[in-house]
Parts: C-alpha cells; sequence; structure tokens
C-alpha cells in the first residue's frame, strides 16, 4: 500500500504541516510507502516534501491520497482529477471575517474555501476530521462517509531543556503567562492582553506575558495590539515572532499558565502541547476547544477580563488547585497519545471504500 499527501502549503511550526509529517513517519514505520507533496513550503522543509504537481509520477489507482484541507488553493483541483483513492482531513476554514481588517487576499481564500469544501463532498471515499466539530461540518457540507481523526500528534519533540540564556532572563520569580499559536485576528490576542493586564494590576505586579508564535502578513494586526499594551500600560509583553522548537520550549517551560482567548479552533493542538508540558490551561470555549480539552484544564465561557484575572490568581496561588488542574490535563491526554491516533488511521485506510454515486 502506498498513501501519499496533499497540502497547500507546508510553513515552518504550522500544525496541519506537522501532522502531514507526523502522519508519513508512521506510516512509513509500518511498511507503508508515503510522501508529503505540496504547493508552497518552508525552505527548511525542501527535503521532506516535493512539489503537488509532481505527483502524476506515483499515481495510480492502487494508492491512497490523503489531501489535507484547510483552505482554497489550486491544489484541490489537481487532488480531484486524481484516480487514486481519495481522503481528505478537513482542519477547518477560518470564517473569512475575521481577516477582512488586516489580510484581504487570505480573508478571500478562506471564502473560496469553504464553496470548495462543498466541491468535494461527491468526489472522495472519506471525509476525516480532526474533531467532532469538523466532522459535523463535514456532514453539514454533503459527506457522506465521515470520521474522526484526532490530530497525530508526537510529543516527545517537546521534550527539550531550557535554554540556558531563557532561565537567565526569565527564570527570576516572576510569574509568567503564555500565549502560543499564530498571533492572527480569530485568536483574539486582544483578550489576552486585557485579561494580563487585569491580573498584572490587580493581583500581581510582578508577572509577564509571553505571546509565542509567527505573525508575518498580520504586522497591521501586531501593530494595533502593540498599541493596546501601549493604552493599557501594561509592562512585559514580550512578542517573540517566528522562533525555533527549542525557544518555543524554553519559554513554554518557564510559563505558570497557559491562556487561550481564541474564537475559532477546529482542534486546538497548543492546549494538548501544554497538557504534555505540565502548564495549567485556561481556555475560551469556542469552536472545538471544549472536545479537544477533553475533561481538562478550565474552560470558560465568557470573556470578563477581571473574572478571568482572578481565576488566573487563584490557579497560581492555590499549589492545590494547580495540582489538580495538572492531574485533569495529564488523564486527558492519553486520549492523543501518537499510537492510539495511529491505530485510528490505519483503520479507516484500511476500510473499503464505498462507491461513489
Amino acid at each position: 500500500m502506498n498513501v501519499h499527501q496533499f497540502l497547500t502549503s507546508y510553513s515552518y511550526g504550522d500544525a496541519i504541516g506537522n501532522e502531514a509529517l507526523e502522519i508519513r513517519d508512521f506510516l512509513r514505520a509500518q511498511g507503508i510507502g508515503s510522501e508529503i507533496f505540496t504547493k508552497h513550503f518552508h525552505p527548511r522543509y525542501a527535503h521532506q516534501v516535493r512539489n503537488y504537481l509532481d505527483y502524476d509520477r506515483l499515481a495510480g489507482a492502487g494508492n491512497t491520497v490523503i489531501f489535507h484541507f484547510s483552505i482554497g488553493s489550486p491544489v484541490t483541483k489537481k487532488f480531484l482529477r486524481l484516480s487514486d483513492r481519495k481522503v481528505i482531513i478537513y482542519h477547518n476554514i477560518t470564517p473569512h471575517h475575521f481577516f477582512l481588517d488586516y489580510h484581504r487576499i487570505l480573508a478571500k481564500d478562506c471564502f473560496k474555501g469553504r464553496l470548495e469544501l462543498r466541491s468535494l463532498a461527491d468526489q472522495v471515499d472519506l471525509a476525516l476530521g480532526d474533531s467532532e466539530y469538523n466532522r459535523r461540518e463535514l456532514v453539514e457540507a454533503g459527506f457522506r462517509r465521515t470520521g474522526v481523526l484526532p490530530l497525530v500528534m508526537d510529543f516527545a519533540k517537546f521534550d527539550l531543556p531550557v535554554l540556558p540564556v531563557f532561565r537567565s532572563l526569565f527564570d527570576d520569580g516572576k510569574a509568567n503567562l503564555l500565549y502560543i499559536g499564530r498571533i492572527i485576528p480569530n485568536k483574539k490576542i486582544e483578550d489576552v492582553i486585557r485579561v494580563f493586564h487585569h491580573y498584572q494590576r490587580y493581583f500581581n505586579p510582578a508577572s509577564r506575558l509571553f505571546l509565542v508564535g509567527e505573525y508575518r502578513g498580520f504586522e497591521r494586526y501586531v501593530s494595533a495590539l502593540q498599541g493596546l499594551v501601549a493604552a493599557l500600560g501594561t509592562r512585559d509583553v514580550l512578542f517573540s515572532g517566528h522562533i525555533p522548537l527549542a525557544e518555543v520550549v524554553s519559554y513554554a517551560k518557564l510559563s505558570h499558565l497557559y491562556l487561550h482567548m481564541s474564537e475559532h479552533e477546529g482542534f486546538c493542538a497548543p492546549v494538548l502541547e501544554c497538557f504534555h508540558l505540565g502548564i495549567p490551561v485556561v481556555a475560551f470555549d469556542a469552536g472545538a476547544v471544549a472536545e479537544t480539552l477533553n475533561g481538562g484544564g478550565m474552560l470558560v465561557r465568557q470573556k470578563d477580563p477581571l473574572r478571568l484575572a482572578a481565576l488566573c490568581h487563584e490557579i497560581l496561588s492555590r499549589p492545590e488547585l494547580s495540582a489538580a488542574i495538572l492531574a485533569g490535563q495529564g488523564r486527558a491526554l492519553e486520549k492523543y497519545r501518537r499510537r492510539r491516533t495511529g491505530a485510528i488511521l490505519l483503520e479507516f485506510l484500511g476500510a473499503q471504500p464505498e462507491p461513489r454515486p
């Protein structure tokens, strides 16, 4: 069996690209031939991927092609023309309205992507969502055969030491709050900043906020966020920009609480990464966040900055509460262990496809 993967873009640090790599390596370990094909890719991955237009050399009715669908692109047309067995993994598409004020091209691609999703409904043998939330969207879009494949994750890659320079800079007794992920409008970083501002002002002035993630293409949004920080008079808010994994892990391991205020998530990998790293998580209930938390962390349903700041203070000042949260997160994480999700993937791939209409 050969199982190949299509992506629109393979970006450094991107959850979809990371999953594609994990799936490829897992399949190869099972003796299954697997390559990754994409339109755009970060230069550091040039040796890991191939151009999607070159796939014809490997195409064949005996192959399965998995298309990680997350945005409108020419890759969709290529995928539809293949004679191979077709599977999509749907990672959700952020509603375009989040980007209208900051990135009109991305807004257009997201709008187009949701239209393209419906065009795939009768053209694929199987459609998988990486959450039940995403699977329900597939059903609403007209897909007949659907399933859930939790994000394939290898948590061992986060088992890195704290870099000495980070320890010397940030291991100083201050309370470090953390956000990890892309700095884009749907993540509502402004709400993270407002909660932190109230925490710093009313509960613990000896605190800082790490905003760790890529923001290229959204410089206008970052400028607005920096303007908010200045207007509030909040201190010690650090934007890391795009950084290597070793630095991401160093920020995380020196943090005491993870704060997630996003208003659209089709899965939400960073909360699970923080579960693995032993960081208490406070997350807003939007999209698939509650499902991903799986009973772990602290799920909140209202965005009252002062109340949320008080909650953060309770967690950080009561060791027994923090310990209870961490124990719950450890139990929740068992659902996502790599061997389990890998077995689910093999089960789906081994199933016989239903005839297309």
